[in-house]
């Protein structure tokens, strides 16, 4: 397996330390910088989903070709470098490295597992709830072995020592220390997988990258999974006493736990991205390009500016479709 770990794309975020020193309220409108990538919980699949499946169509490759022999004479079909390519873990693409294999006569040849991620879009949502309960449970040593088995690769193909390299990637990866970064921003999202939904945590740091924080089985309503989350991030290295910006879903066990962890001082904005998802829910789908326009235009405005118009907004909902413009006034100041 590869390295797990690593930093995503830079955000300009300096400007964060030197609001959140002065008036929280100031970071607002540079949240589109977080909002608009992807979520916690995507960060979490891209970074963790990729290695366990390079990890699979290794051992699926070597199911065909098998395994290196140095000084051995090569088959018929034999190991060519590697390219890149795309599988789905329910809605999310995630491309990955994968072995490139080739027949001396025939040419191409290619991976089973990853045929049959192709294949089956079933296969994707399996995978997808096999690496979240692994990793939110921290039960690593599951992961690659139900994964193998969910596309067709033998046991015979997975060694205790593999197992057991891949676990500890897995564990270095989710259970690092985060003394040495400076975090000024904490969104924390919560998603269904299946049939048990997971939390997970992403910061951004004072030179503007991004970390997966942390990640627990249980919903974001679930105040004892949130604070054992919150918790963990203190052990972590994510100190309580310093001031830092926190985006939620609107959950109230997420803002409980946040004010007993790390203090009610900090500031917290709603997820502009849930709020407009959960405003959608309720409208016909051909009124969602208009009301969402109407949000995102909202969101760029001044504050008091903004405010106005998403409340002339819900005003208009109200007429037809007061559910919407219930959802759309919930926690509206923390926007």
């Amino acid at each position: 397996m590869r390295q797990l770990y690593r930093t995503n794309q830079r955000l300009d975020s300096k400007k964060l330390a030197k609001y959140l020193a002065q008036d929280g309220q100031l970071l607002l409108p540079l949240l589109d910088l977080i909002l608009n990538t992807e979520s916690a919980i995507d960060e979490v699949i891209d970074v963790t989903g990729r290695a366990a499946i390079e990890a699979i169509l290794l051992l699926s490759a070597q199911e065909v070709v098998g395994k290196p022999h140095p000084g051995k004479k090569q088959g018929p079909v034999y190991r060519n470098g590697s390219q890149n390519g795309v599988v789905s873990l329910s809605s999310q693409k995630v491309r990955v490295n994968k072995p490139r294999l080739r027949h001396k006569e025939t040419g191409e040849v290619s991976i089973p597992a990853y045929e049959a991620m192709l294949n089956n879009s079933r296969l994707g949502q399996r995978i997808l709830e096999i690496l979240m309960k692994g990793v939110s449970t921290r039960n690593y040593q599951t992961v690659i072995p139900e994964m193998a088995e969910t596309v067709g690769v033998s046991k015979s193909q997975i060694s205790r020592e593999f197992i057991e390299i891949s676990s500890r990637q897995f564990q270095t990866f989710c259970e690092r220390d985060f003394s040495d970064k400076d975090i000024l921003v904490i969104y924390l999202d919560g998603i269904r997988f299946g049939p048990f939904h997971v939390i997970a945590a992403l910061g951004i740091d004072s030179d503007g990258h991004k970390h997966v924080l942390g990640i627990r089985e249980g919903a974001s309503e679930n105040s004892v999974v949130v604070k054992d989350l919150l918790n963990d991030l203190v052990e972590r290295g994510i100190d309580p006493q310093q001031k830092r910006l926190f985006v939620i879903d609107g959950s109230k066990a997420l803002r409980k736990g946040i004010n007993e962890v790390f203090g009610p001082d900090n500031p917290v904005q709603r997820c502009r991205n849930h709020k407009m998802t959960n405003v959608l829910g309720y409208l016909h789908k051909d009124q969602h390009d208009q009301v969402r326009s109407a949000m995102k235009a909202a969101f760029q405005l001044e504050e008091k500016n903004g405010m106005a118009q998403l409340n002339k907004l819900a005003d208009w909902l109200d007429q037809e479709h007061c559910s919407a413009a219930e959802s759309l006034r919930e926690g509206l100041k923390e926007m």
